[in-house]
């Protein structure tokens, strides 16, 4: 039965005869662009009032209302940041933590991970949960043992007590535990049957494969790490031995704040988390699993 006689219209006969067929528009983007580029911009804000105080001078910032644009660009807040004589020692501080840090937190924490996923022993499971309720603990619970613990060692005002802490974390012990589940047995398997231990199993087969987890792990940290306040602010008290988030706060006196040299400072600051991002951002959308499964 043909559509029209069962009584309902063809596709056909529902446009008019020698009208010009319906061509559907396809935008060059996705539409969720036009939901995530306004919220984008929302979330950009803060950043670009930070750039735009970084070349405002103080009276237009300390000014009410606000200015919301600067009347010219003034450079002299990044000329007092970058001529303090500290302020290159604070920045290279801060590097050495953050550099130690990630470096330690993707080999500990991969290690730890591996051997939570893999390899079953007495108590794992305790262990694991013991670990896991501990990222429960707030750090101001913790502060007080931690600092005493780093004065017995003989470290207070060093960076080796911004360093000791920071060398693994449960939290990238847990993200290497289950990214590491979700990996085949099989390719450890055949491996194994070829020949080789745990440990190359791990750094020539898994960790490959584990580019997103090793990329998530080492943007968190570094982000944690670089933008930390509290504990350095704890367990360093001199000046050559501060990282770029305490010297900043020498910029704000008690009477008398340096906005431009704050804003100066931040964005200086800033730039290093957004390299560290931009670099790592392809890691947590790609998924190398399927790939290894296919090869």
């Amino acid at each position: 039965m043909s559509a029209t006689t069962s009584g309902y219209p063809s596709r056909s006969s529902a446009r008019p005869a020698g009208s010009p067929p319906r061509r559907r528009i396809r935008l060059p983007f996705s539409a969720w662009h036009l939901l995530l580029a306004p919220l984008a911009l929302v979330f950009a804000i803060p950043l670009i009032w930070l750039l735009l105080s970084s070349v405002m001078s103080d009276a237009e910032i300390n000014r009410f209302p606000p200015a919301l644009w600067p009347s010219g660009i003034d450079l002299g807040g990044y000329r007092y940041v970058l001529g303090n004589a500290m302020f290159p020692r604070w920045f290279a501080n801060s590097l050495i933590v953050s550099v130690v840090a990630v470096a330690s937190n993707l080999l500990l924490g991969a290690l730890g991970g591996y051997a939570f996923a893999r390899m079953r022993f007495a108590g794992s499971r305790v262990l694991l949960a013991l670990m896991l309720a501990t990222m429960a603990i707030p750090f101001q619970l913790t502060m007080i043992p931690t600092f005493l613990v780093m004065k017995r060692l003989g470290l207070i005002d060093t960076l080796g007590a911004l360093i000791v802490p920071s060398l693994v974390t449960p939290f990238a012990v847990f993200l290497f535990r289950q990214f590491f589940l979700s990996l085949p047995r099989e390719l450890e398997e055949a491996a194994w049957m070829d020949g080789c231990s745990r440990l190359r199993v791990l750094f020539l087969i898994i960790l490959p494969l584990s580019r997103p987890a090793l990329g998530t792990v080492a943007a968190l940290t570094f982000l944690t790490t670089w933008n930390d306040l509290t504990w350095p602010l704890i367990a360093i008290n001199h000046d050559t031995q501060y990282t770029l988030q305490l010297g900043l706060t020498t910029f704000q006196g008690q009477h008398h704040t340096h906005w431009s040299a704050v804003m100066a400072g931040n964005v200086i600051t800033v730039l290093p988390v957004l390299l560290a991002f931009l670099f790592a951002q392809k890691s947590f959308i790609r998924s190398i699993t399927s790939s290894g499964i296919k090869g």
